[in-house]
């Protein structure tokens, strides 16, 4: 008996993509406006990697904790600004700001702190950072993410033109800013770990734009005189049952990861959602592709005359 091949998209899709240009280059331009804006407004919450200190997350022993309790408890030692965030029934994580003394004060504050608690907690973690090594971190954090933006330019200008690698990298650099102003406004941690969301957006983003642009390619050395809008359409159409599957699937693994992941890895799981369901699916199609008709892609096609010009299907 023979399975039936799942089609979560028709075929013989003609959906106009290419029209909605009009609407999607101004949104995106004045999300990219206020995304800048949040981040000169608001900054980013850099996380003990970044600006240093000690970073504890302890379980209490009894079915609910007493936060209160334990705040008032810690102010006592005056340690300078403390910060406590309960999640869940019993669970707090403690952020005790970077001490004068170099690294042995920051071990210092742990075993204040654990002198202080007692034995009603548990320790789940403790994270000790000193200033030099988080200013290493904050500097190599932006080299990396730079690094890869211009090695995503010269990888596409050698495997496709210029146009195309411009094209992908604008929309590469349109997913990072969106996803830095998210974190703005929502004040997650930034840390290693959201260093290792954004590249992995940038991954995922450019995965996703190079097998929309191969499809063009594609097409173009094939019909040399079919217009530029019906192309890009049908470049995307063809490729649209792949960016489905591949976009659910995606969206799955991550929306467990956000609900049952735990707090380690919320602020990954939240970062990725966001840039990869949110903004990447939307930047591929709406963004990166139209962009090549500003940029000079197949200016001079014109409409064929004959008969046979209508696209064959090319399974993606």
């Amino acid at each position: 008996m023979r399975i039936p091949l799942l089609r979560l998209v028709p075929d013989e899709t003609k959906f106009n993509f290419v029209q909605f240009r009009r609407i999607s280059f101004p949104v995106s331009a004045l999300l990219t406006i206020l995304a800048v804006f949040a981040y000169y407004h608001y900054g980013l919450n850099l996380g003990i990697d970044f600006k240093g200190g000690t970073l504890i997350e302890v379980q209490s022993k009894t079915p609910k904790v007493d936060i209160s309790g334990m705040r008032a408890t810690l102010e006592k030692l005056e340690l300078g600004e403390v910060q406590l965030q309960q999640f869940g029934s019993n669970e707090v994580l403690i952020r005790v700001a970077q001490q004068p003394g170099g690294d042995a004060a920051q071990q210092a504050v742990v075993a204040r702190v654990r002198s202080a608690l007692g034995d009603g907690v548990e320790y789940r973690r403790v994270e000790v950072v000193g200033p030099r090594v988080s200013a290493e971190l904050l500097g190599y954090g932006i080299v990396g993410l730079g690094l890869a933006i211009i090695g995503i330019l010269i990888y596409l200008w050698f495997r496709f033109e210029w146009q195309f690698a411009l094209g992908a990298t604008v929309a590469n650099l349109h997913d990072i800013v969106l996803t830095i102003g998210f974190m703005a406004v929502t004040q997650i941690d930034f840390d290693l770990t959201s260093v290792a969301a954004l590249l992995t957006i940038l991954g995922y983003s450019l995965n996703d734009t190079v097998v929309i642009y191969d499809r063009i390619r594609e097409l173009l050395r094939k019909y040399k005189r079919l217009p530029m809008k019906e192309l890009l359409n049908e470049g995307v159409n063809q490729t649209l049952s792949r960016s489905v599957i591949t976009h659910v699937t995606v969206t799955l693994a991550l929306i467990a990861l956000l609900i049952w992941g735990g707090r380690a890895i919320h602020g990954f799981a939240a970062v990725m959602t966001f840039g990869v369901v949110l903004v990447g699916t939307y930047t591929s199609i709406f963004i990166a592709a139209p962009m090549l008709m500003y940029l000079g892609v197949g200016a001079n096609r014109e409409r064929e005359s004959t008969t046979d010009n209508t696209p064959s299907r090319v399974t993606p």
